[in-house]
């Protein structure tokens, strides 16, 4: 049985747009057909790793 998932995102941007892709990165899931299906049955955590 799957209770939790972790999603690690490797990003290249510009150092400029990092700040961009921080903030969609926290609304981004609310837009996720997958995600909505799926929570809150399994816990979904996520990061963002800039390369």
């Amino acid at each position: 049985m799957v209770k939790r998932i972790h999603v690690r995102m490797l990003l290249e941007c510009a150092p400029e747009q990092r700040e961009t892709a921080q903030r969609v990165h926290g609304f981004y899931a609310q837009s996720c057909p997958v995600y909505r299906s799926i929570h809150p049955q399994i816990a979904v955590t996520t990061e963002v790793v800039f390369r």
